[in-house]
C-alpha cells in the first residue's frame, strides 16, 4: 500500500471543517432558545460526522424527531442573517454570575469546574443573540454554514454520568459544500440498511436481553456458527506461526492487577471487586497480567524466544450505558488475543511476522481497504495515564514507527491514543460506506515486562528483561463481528456463511429427497473435515413463499428439488445474487460447493 500522504490542503480542509461544524452547534443553540422558552444548555461539540447540542427542555416539551424540520428552518433563517462570530472574555467571577443570572446551571457548573483547575479568564463567543462558553475557533460568518441537517433527538446524561440528569441531544451533520452533505446522506442510508442490529436481527445472529443485562450480548446459533468458523481458522493460523494457547480464568486476585497497574491506570472501566474468603478478586478487563505470570511460571532461556503466547479470552470492562452501542461497544467480549515475548534483536522480525499474519488473515476475509493507527503517548495533557518514564516511551515509540515504516504500510499518527502501559498500532478497517473501525490491534509493552519482574537467560548466561508485544488480530470477536455484518450486509462469504445451503422440495412428497440432498453434503464436507451447514425447509409454505424466506436469510445456495431432480439425481440451482442457473447434477454441486469452501472463496459459483 502506498503511505499516505498529510498535506496541509487536507488538514487545512479539517480544521475549516471542524470550525463550521462547531459554529452550527451555537447556530443550533440559538435556534432552540428562540423557539422554546426557558431551555437550559449543556454543551455542543464539533464531532465526527457533524456537531451536537445537550438541552434541558421545560417537562411540558416533549421533543421528538418530527421537531427538528422546525429547528432547521430556524437554523437557516439565523444562517441566512450573516451572522459575526464574535470573542470576547469574562473572569470566571463575571462568568459564574452571568450564567447565574440566566438560570443556566450547567453552564454555570462548567465554570466552577474550569475555575478549580484553576482558570481565571474564559472564552465566550456571540453570534446575533447568542452568547456561549467557548473556547472556538468558529468561522467569521454563519453564512459560511451552506450544508448541515439535523440528525436525531436522543438521551445523554450530564457528563456521561448515570447518576445525573438525562438530557436531550440533538445531532446534526454538516459539511463543506451541499454535495458533500448529499453523498454522506447517501452512505448513512446504506449503512442503516446494513446496520449490524438490523441485521442481526432479521437473521437471528445475536440478541441482548435486558434479564441478562445490557452491554452483554448473546451468540445465537447463528452467528456463533460464524465464530466458531473463524475461531478455528484463527487457531489453525496461529499453529502456523508456532503460538500455543492458554486459558485464563474469568477472576483475578486483586493484588494481580495492583502489579500490572490496572488498578492504578484502568481503574474506572473494571466492575467493583468481589470478596471472596476475605480477599477481594475482580472481573479480567485485559488479558495481559495472567499471561505475564504464566511467562514467570518456570525459568526461561534465549531458546525459548520468541515465546508466542495465545489466548482466546473472555474480558469485561464498565462501559456507561449511554455509551453502549449494539456490539460495537459492550461490556463483556472476547479477544482473539497473544502475548510475544522476544529478545531486542527479534523485535522487527516478530513484529513483521505479525503483519504477515494479519495480512493473511485480510486477504482471506475479503477485507481490501485499511490503514493503520499509530496510537501515540500524550505527555503534556494532564489526564493522559501512563506507567513508565518518558524516556522509555520515546523509545517503544521510535521503534514502534520505525517498524511501521519498515513494512511500508499506510498510517497516521494520533497522540494521546496509547495503551497505558504503551504504544499501539490499531487496524482502522473502512467499511463500503465510509464508516471505519479498529479491529486489530498490535501493541508494543515495555512496562508490564519490568512490573512483573519477568527475563530470560541469555546466551552469556546473563538477565535479560525481553519486550512484550500484544497482538489481537481481532481485537474483539464483538465489535469485528458488527463490522463484519455491515461490511458483507450479512451476506457473507460461503466458508464462514452461518446457513450456506437451503434444499427446498417443490412438495411434502420429495422431502426424503431434499433430506438425501442435505445428507450427501454433510457427508461430503465431513470427508474433508468441514462443517457444512446445510438445512432442508419442510414447511407446508408455497415453493415461491419458502424460496423467498431462503433469499431472506441470505443463503448463498438455495437448491430446489422435484419429480426431475428426483428421476436425474440432480439440484435445481439458485445462487445469491445471480438466481436460477438451472440444474446439475448432484454430484458436480457437491463437487463444486467443497471446493469453493476448502479455497475460502469469496465469489458464489466461481
Amino acid at each position: 500500500m502506498a503511505k499516505q500522504k498529510r498535506n496541509k490542503v487536507s488538514i487545512n480542509k479539517a480544521e475549516n471543517v471542524s470550525k463550521i461544524r462547531h459554529s452550527a452547534s451555537h447556530i443550533l443553540a440559538q435556534a432552540v432558545q428562540n423557539l422554546y422558552k426557558d431551555v437550559k444548555f449543556g454543551i455542543g461539540p464539533a464531532i465526527e460526522d457533524g456537531f451536537y447540542y445537550d438541552f434541558e427542555f421545560p417537562e411540558s416539551v416533549k421533543l421528538t424527531d418530527a421537531d427538528l424540520v422546525k429547528i432547521e428552518k430556524e437554523m437557516q433563517r439565523l444562517i441566512d442573517q450573516d451572522q459575526a462570530f464574535v470573542q470576547s472574555f469574562k473572569s470566571v467571577p463575571e462568568a459564574i454570575e452571568y450564567f447565574e443570572q440566566k438560570k443556566q446551571p450547567y453552564k454555570a457548573e462548567i465554570v466552577k469546574d474550569l475555575q478549580e483547575n484553576g482558570e481565571k479568564e474564559l472564552s465566550f463567543y456571540q453570534n446575533g443573540e447568542f452568547i456561549d462558553l467557548c473556547s472556538g475557533p468558529h468561522i467569521e460568518s454563519s453564512k459560511e454554514i451552506s450544508a448541515f441537517k439535523l440528525k436525531a433527538v436522543a438521551g445523554a446524561y450530564w457528563k456521561g454520568d448515570e447518576k445525573n440528569k438525562m438530557l436531550s441531544r440533538i445531532y446534526g451533520y454538516a459539511f463543506e459544500s451541499k454535495a458533500e452533505l448529499a453523498d454522506y446522506l447517501k452512505n448513512i442510508e446504506l449503512a442503516e440498511a446494513r446496520s449490524h442490529r438490523k441485521i442481526g436481527r432479521e437473521m437471528k445472529l445475536f440478541g441482548i436481553y435486558d434479564e441478562i443485562g445490557q452491554g452483554l450480548p448473546v451468540w445465537l446459533p447463528d452467528g456463533y456458527a460464524i465464530r466458531i468458523v473463524l475461531e478455528e481458522f484463527l487457531r489453525n493460523l496461529d499453529h502456523q506461526y508456532n503460538y500455543s494457547h492458554i486459558i485464563s480464568p474469568h477472576i483475578h486476585k486483586k493484588e494481580l492487577f495492583e502489579r500490572s497497574g490496572h488498578l492504578n491506570f484502568y481503574k474506572d472501566s473494571m466492575y467493583a471487586p468481589l470478596k471472596i474468603d476475605e480477599q477481594e478478586y475482580y472481573l479480567k478487563p485485559m488479558n495481559c497480567p495472567a499471561g505475564m505470570v504464566v511467562y514467570n511460571s518456570e525459568p526461561r532461556s534465549y531458546r525459548d524466544l520468541p515465546m508466542k503466547m495465545g489466548e482466546f479470552g473472555t474480558v469485561y470492562r464498565y462501559e456507561k450505558s449511554g455509551e453502549l452501542s449494539g456490539l460495537q461497544r459492550v461490556r463483556g467480549f472476547t479477544q482473539n488475543d497473544a502475548h510475544v515475548f522476544c529478545a531486542a534483536d527479534q523485535l522487527e522480525n516478530t513484529f513483521l511476522e505479525v503483519y504477515e499474519m494479519l495480512i493473511k488473515f485480510y486477504q482471506a476475509i475479503g477485507f481490501e481497504k485499511y490503514y493503520f493507527k499509530l496510537g501515540l503517548s500524550d505527555m503534556s495533557k494532564e489526564k493522559f495515564k501512563f506507567c513508565g518514564s518518558a524516556k522509555d516511551w520515546k523509545s517503544a515509540e521510535d521503534s514502534l514507527r520505525k517498524l511501521v515504516k519498515k513494512a511500508g504500510v499506510d498510517y497516521v499518527e494520533k497522540v494521546g491514543d496509547a495503551a497505558f502501559y504503551g504504544p499501539k498500532l490499531d487496524v482502522q478497517a473502512v467499511n463500503v460506506f465510509g464508516k471505519e473501525d479498529s479491529i486489530s490491534t498490535i501493541q508494543i509493552d515495555f512496562n508490564l515486562p519490568e512490573r512483573f519482574g519477568i527475563s530470560y537467560m541469555d546466551k552469556d548466561g546473563q538477565k535479560k528483561v525481553p519486550f512484550v508485544i500484544h497482538r489481537a488480530l481481532i481485537g474483539s470477536y464483538e465489535r469485528f463481528f458488527a463490522f463484519l455484518i455491515e461490511f458483507y450486509g450479512g451476506k457473507f462469504p460461503l466458508w464462514f456463511a452461518p446457513r450456506q445451503v437451503k434444499v427446498i422440495p417443490v412438495s411434502e412428497k420429495f422431502i426424503d429427497y431434499a433430506e438425501k440432498v442435505d445428507k450427501e453434503l454433510k457427508v461430503a464436507g465431513y470427508e474433508y473435515n468441514l462443517w457444512v451447514r446445510s438445512d432442508v425447509d419442510k414447511s407446508d409454505n408455497r415453493l415461491p413463499s419458502k424460496i423467498r424466506d431462503a433469499e431472506m436469510m441470505k443463503y448463498p445456495y438455495i437448491l430446489v428439488v422435484g419429480e426431475k431432480e428426483l428421476k436425474s439425481n440432480s439440484v435445481s440451482v439458485r445462487v445469491r445474487g445471480k438466481g436460477d442457473i438451472g440444474s446439475v447434477s448432484l454430484q458436480e454441486f457437491s463437487s463444486r460447493f467443497i471446493e469453493e469452501i476448502r479455497k475460502r472463496s469469496l465469489v458464489l459459483w466461481s
